[in-house]
């Protein structure tokens, strides 16, 4: 059994800077799903530079559902259902949309595709930080309906919907511990929602796959530790801005590699 487990790692074939990569996008994960909000825009492009485009949202995956379950478990007191439903059926026909496109296109052009929906979101994160205190969206169907396509899609596409949830979340006006409880049920959900999808249509998670996140753990639970205690101690602003630059460069690599 150790001598299986022993070649599933070896079959990757990874140096120790990539090692060391991975380990840090499972801190960074842990840390965005317990409250850095942000912290794992670099994690996208970080996994397609070692697996490439389409494997790499499957060998992501697990590790954020991982990342899920630690902050369900922490803020699982601090949700709004009403926010986790409503948007829940168009994100999944979103999700639907993301396969269908996902099987249609090339390794490269499906790493651009993941390239565009980061910088869009980056975008989105630039528009929410100059405009949060003036947005006043009202509560009606057919915004949560757009958000929750976009949503949809863009996590299927590439594990990247994270700033359009919280733009949504963040025009309801929710208390912050809401707003991050109400964000981990949404993806828990969502995210096991895709994996029949990545095992069945895309095959990019099998033993191997759940095998290797599992390895990875313990450096998700680090960074959920930390996002928990240091929360409320980074500024926003140059935490925001920290992020947008090396995602930048992370897209730049990606798209001209």
């Amino acid at each position: 059994m150790e001598q299986y487990i022993l070649a599933i790692f070896q079959s990757f074939d990874l140096d120790a800077l990539e090692w060391g990569l991975i380990m840090l996008s499972g801190m960074l994960v842990g840390a965005a799903k317990t409250g850095l909000s942000g912290a794992a825009f670099i994690v996208v492009p970080t996994m397609v530079m070692i697996f490439g485009g389409k494997p790499s949202t499957g060998m992501l995956l697990p590790m954020l559902i991982i990342g899920d379950v630690f902050a369900v478990s922490y803020y699982n007191r601090h949700t709004n259902w009403r926010y986790v439903l409503k948007p829940m059926p168009w994100a999944m026909a979103g999700v639907v949309a993301g396969v269908l496109v996902g099987n249609e296109v090339s390794g490269n052009v499906f790493t651009t595709l993941i390239a565009v929906t980061i910088i869009m979101g980056l975008i989105l994160m630039v528009w929410q930080e100059r405009r949060k205190k003036q947005i006043a969206v009202p509560d009606y169907w057919w915004f949560s309906a757009i958000m929750g396509l976009i949503g949809g899609f863009s996590t299927m596409i590439g594990n990247s919907a994270g700033p359009i949830m919280s733009i949504y979340l963040l025009t309801m006006y929710l208390p912050k511990n809401i707003f991050i409880g109400t964000k981990a049920w949404f993806f828990m959900l969502i995210n096991l929602a895709k994996v029949p999808f990545h095992i069945f249509s895309w095959q990019t998670i099998d033993m191997r796959t759940v095998l290797f996140d599992l390895s990875v753990a313990p450096a998700i639970f680090l960074g959920a530790f930390i996002g928990v205690k240091v929360v409320r101690l980074i500024p926003e602003k140059a935490y925001r801005l920290l992020v947008i630059v090396t995602t930048v460069v992370a897209c730049g690599i990606m798209l001209y590699r």
